[in-house]
C-alpha cells in the first residue's frame, strides 16, 4: 500500500527535476536576439577605456596569437577542463555587439551574460565586482568601438557535469564574492587605496596568487600566498612573501614594468601580464601597485645566507648552465638572467626551478628590446639524482635554501 503511495510521489519529483533542468539547460543556451547596440565614444574615453583594458589584462584571455584583438579563443587549463576566452569584440553574433551598458556591467560583476547564461570563474568576476563604474562604461565604449571580428569561440572542453552552466547557480551561492577582497597588507595613504584598487580589482591578482579550494573558489584567508597555475605556481606576494625572497618595491616596478629586475626575470603566465598589461600603467599606478602589494611600511628585504652547494651539483652546473648563467651566476643580459639572488631560486617550494630545468623555457622578448634566450631543458640529459644534485647546489648556493630537494620530488614533476 505504502509502495503505490511512494511511486506517484517518486514520479512526480523526478518529472519536476527533469523540467526544472530542461529550463535551466534553455536558459543557458538561448540565443541572444537583442538588437545590435550602436555606441559612441570620445577620442577621450576610448583612451580611458584602452588604459583600463590593459589594467584589466582583458587580451590575455580574449585574445589568442594570431588572432584577433580581442576576439577570444584563448584556452585557460583548469582543473575541471579547458575553458576559452570569449569574443568581446563587437561582432553581434559572435561577440558583444548586441550587449548593452548594464548587460556588460552585470557580466563583468556578476559573471551572469544578458539571457541569464552563467560564465565560469574563469572570468575573474569576483574580483571585478568591485570595479567601478566609469571603469567598466570606458571599457565598455572602447570595446564597442573597436571592428567587430565575426570569430565563434572555441568550445570548452568540459566533461559532465562542469558543462552543464547552470551548476553554476549553485557555485555562485556558495563562493560569489561581493566584498573587498581582504587587505595583505598595512597602509592608509592614498598610493596604497590606488594600489590595492589596482591589485585587487583591475589586475585581479588574488585570482592566480592565491590557492584554491575542491570546487575552485579561493580561499581567501591565504590571499596571494601563491597558488597553482598548471605546470608552474604563482608566488607569494604578500610583504612577508616578496621580502623573504629579495624584493624591494623598486625593484618590484621595475619588473612590473620591464619583465626583469635584479631577481629575474618574467616567464609563464607572469611574461604574458607584464606583456599585456602591467607594462602599460603609469609611473604613479605602478609606485601605487608595489605601496600595496609590500605596504606603507614596506618590511626590509631578507638577506639569504649562503653556503657553497655540493661537487656534483656543481659539476652539472658548470657543465650544463654556466656557459649562460656565468661560472659565478652572474647571467648574461638579453641572454639568461643571474642566479645570484634569483627570485626563483630563493623560493621555498622548488616546483618551478625544477620544472623550468625539466622542461626549459621559451624565448621570450621584453619590453624596451630587452629579450631572454630560449632554455633548453634537461629532463633527459639528467637522471632524477642529478637533477636532485644541481637543484640544491642552486638552493644552497644561490637561495640562502636547504639542499633538500630529493630524487623521488624529481621524478614526481617530471611529465611522464
Amino acid at each position: 500500500m505504502a509502495k503505490r503511495r511512494f511511486l506517484p510521489a517518486l514520479f512526480l519529483i523526478v518529472v519536476v527535476l527533469l523540467i526544472i533542468v530542461a529550463v535551466l539547460w534553455w536558459r543557458e543556451n538561448r540565443s541572444n536576439d537583442n538588437p545590435v547596440q550602436k555606441v559612441s565614444a570620445t577620442d577621450e574615453q576610448i583612451a580611458r577605456g584602452r588604459y583600463a583594458a590593459r589594467a584589466a589584462d582583458c587580451a590575455a584571455c580574449h585574445t589568442v596569437e594570431g588572432g584577433g584583438l580581442f576576439a577570444g579563443g584563448f584556452p585557460m587549463e583548469t582543473p575541471f577542463g579547458t575553458v576559452h576566452g570569449s569574443n568581446i569584440t563587437p561582432s553581434a553574433d559572435y561577440g558583444i555587439g548586441r550587449w548593452t551598458r548594464e548587460d556588460f556591467h552585470r557580466a563583468v560583476r556578476e559573471g551572469i551574460t544578458p539571457g541569464g547564461r552563467h560564465l565560469y570563474p574563469a572570468m575573474p568576476y569576483n574580483s571585478y565586482y568591485m570595479m567601478s563604474d566609469q571603469d567598466l562604461d570606458d571599457i565598455y565604449a572602447y570595446l564597442m568601438t573597436r571592428p567587430a571580428i565575426d570569430v565563434p569561440t572555441p568550445q570548452n572542453d568540459l566533461p559532465f557535469p562542469f558543462n552543464q552552466r547552470f551548476l553554476m547557480i549553485g557555485w555562485n551561492l556558495l563562493f560569489q564574492n561581493k566584498d573587498p577582497l581582504p587587505a595583505v597588507s598595512s597602509g592608509d595613504s592614498e598610493l596604497w587605496v590606488r594600489g590595492r584598487y589596482l591589485t585587487d580589482v583591475m589586475g585581479h591578482c588574488a585570482e592566480c596568487h592565491t590557492p584554491r579550494g575542491m570546487f575552485g573558489q579561493m580561499d581567501l584567508a591565504q590571499s596571494l600566498k601563491g597558488g597553482t597555475l598548471g605546470r608552474f605556481k604563482a608566488a607569494d606576494i604578500t610583504p612577508s612573501g616578496l621580502a623573504e625572497r629579495g624584493w624591494t618595491p623598486g625593484d618590484l616596478g621595475q619588473f612590473l614594468a620591464t619583465g626583469t629586475a635584479p631577481q629575474g626575470s618574467a616567464f609563464s603566465e607572469m611574461h604574458m601580464v607584464v606583456a599585456l598589461s602591467t607594462q602599460y600603467l603609469t609611473k604613479e599606478d605602478m609606485t601605487a601597485m608595489t605601496t600595496y602589494l609590500m605596504g606603507d611600511k614596506p618590511p626590509p628585504p631578507k638577506v639569504a645566507q649562503l653556503t657553497p652547494g655540493g661537487d656534483k651539483g656543481r659539476a652539472q652546473y658548470l657543465n650544463l648552465c654556466a656557459g649562460c648563467h656565468g661560472v659565478s651566476g652572474e647571467g648574461k643580459p638579453n641572454v639568461a638572467p643571474a642566479m645570484a639572488g634569483n627570485a626563483t631560486i630563493r623560493q621555498g617550494d622548488a616546483t618551478n626551478l625544477i620544472a623550468s630545468i625539466l622542461d626549459g623555457l621559451p624565448e621570450q622578448a621584453f619590453p624596451g628590446n630587452s629579450n631572454m634566450q630560449s632554455m633548453p631543458g634537461f629532463a633527459r640529459k639528467l637522471n632524477d639524482q642529478q637533477m636532485a644534485e644541481l637543484v640544491n647546489y642552486t638552493r644552497t648556493t644561490w637561495g640562502g635554501l636547504p639542499g633538500d630537494i630529493t630524487a623521488a620530488q624529481i621524478d614526481a614533476l617530471r611529465e611522464h
